[in-house]
């Protein structure tokens, strides 16, 4: 196994190769303890992660946990149907207090009952009267930064931040057609998966393996030839395919009066840095949130939902359940592509080829990531008018 020095080294030559003449990522990237843990310092710890869509917290006490860079957090809607983000431990002996989803009128610790509002104070804590020093009103819960941008939670573990809205401000306009803010997610699932979280954000930012790895499902309905992969930008990648849907969701529906021409079948892929994914149709949307749970696992959130126009149908659910039994299948295609490439990224003998001019957007991803690690300065990347 190379040092992390060695492979920050490979991961700095492959990033300076021009597009024309790039190749894949190294394998110690994908397979370096020592180069995870860097990550989680340099991104994880440091970056803006989803979690989900706000309209899946819609009454006082929904909540959602996630653990960000070895930090559990509790999102949730407060008694004034605010968005909060804290610490999801107990202020007495450590415990974590929520779990996965759900409802709650206040946050109790299963260890000894210490109670919580939904404002993160400390409500109770039994048998703690007597012990000289304790103050009540002295305990909250920390509060984590969280933010809400076009109908989706993000959370990060950093002060210093730039605002999630300055710094996708450029993607906002580019989409802003979509109007995704108003879509409303109907299923979020979360799964883990036996592979690296580069290898299934890079699976999802390239539309190259859709005929062979989905020839089942959506790969028939994928013209390579008419797909678009311009440059991405410092903190997302993107590209476009328009198309005639294989769901009736997949293009506009007869009441949108938002999209016209092109864009009432045109679908947006998008790779928010690091690890928010979002296929963005006329009808639909799905995403993915990843995290890394070592080198060779990955946590994953899983959703998907519907325009406004499509969730007032009196079809909704019908076309909810097509969607979910679609990207079900997807997934299981997905799953099966991204775990082989990881196992084959251990192999003694495995090394990067040259990508193809549709993976672009891997290009972009690998600037990002040798910028963050290693320290690689990225040339300014402009978008497509």
């Amino acid at each position: 196994m190379k040092s992390l020095d060695a492979t920050l080294s490979d991961l700095t030559h492959t990033a300076r190769r021009p597009f024309e003449d790039a190749t894949a990522m190294p394998p110690g990237v994908y397979t370096s303890e020592a180069f995870l843990a860097r990550e989680l310092d340099t991104i994880f710890a440091k970056e803006w992660v989803c979690i989900g869509r706000s309209s899946s917290l819609k009454e006082p006490g929904d909540y959602i946990t996630y653990d960000l860079a070895g930090q559990p957090i509790v999102v949730l809607r407060d008694g004034e149907k605010k968005l909060k983000a804290f610490s999801n431990v107990c202020l007495h002996r450590m415990s974590t207090l929520l779990e996965g989803q759900g409802n709650t009128r206040s946050i109790v610790c299963r260890y000894h009952a210490w109670t919580y509002n939904l404002d993160g104070s400390l409500r109770g804590a039994p048998f703690m009267k007597p012990t000289t020093g304790f103050c009540r009103e002295n305990y909250r819960l920390p509060a984590i930064r969280s933010e809400e941008w076009l109908g989706w939670i993000y959370v990060t573990l950093n002060p210093q931040a730039p605002a999630v809205a300055e710094t996708l401000k450029p993607l906002e306009g580019m989409i802003a057609h979509y109007g995704m803010e108003n879509y409303i997610e109907c299923f979020r699932e979360t799964h883990v998966w036996d592979t690296n979280w580069k290898v299934l954000a890079e699976n999802f930012m390239e539309s190259y393996h859709l005929p062979v790895c989905h020839a089942a499902t959506v790969g028939p309905h994928s013209k390579l030839e008419e797909m678009e992969c311009p440059p991405g930008l410092s903190a997302f990648n993107y590209h476009w395919i328009t198309k005639e849907a294989s769901l009736a969701i997949g293009n506009a529906h007869p009441s949108n009066t938002r999209l016209e021409g092109k864009w009432r079948k045109t679908t947006a892929l998008l790779a928010l840095y690091p690890s928010h994914l979002i296929t963005l149709t006329p009808g639909y949307f799905w995403y993915l949130s990843l995290h890394p749970r070592g080198v060779g696992q990955v946590h994953m959130v899983f959703g998907g939902g519907l325009s406004p126009e499509f969730i007032d149908d009196p079809k909704a659910k019908d076309y909810v359940t097509a969607l979910k039994t679609l990207l079900d299948e997807v997934n299981l295609e997905d799953r099966q592509c991204t775990e082989r490439v990881f196992r084959g990224l251990n192999a003694e003998k495995a090394a990067p080829g040259h990508l193809s001019y549709l993976e672009r957007p891997i290009y972009d991803f690998m600037q990002y990531v040798a910028e963050r690690t290693a320290g690689v300065a990225r040339s300014p990347l402009l978008a497509a008018e």
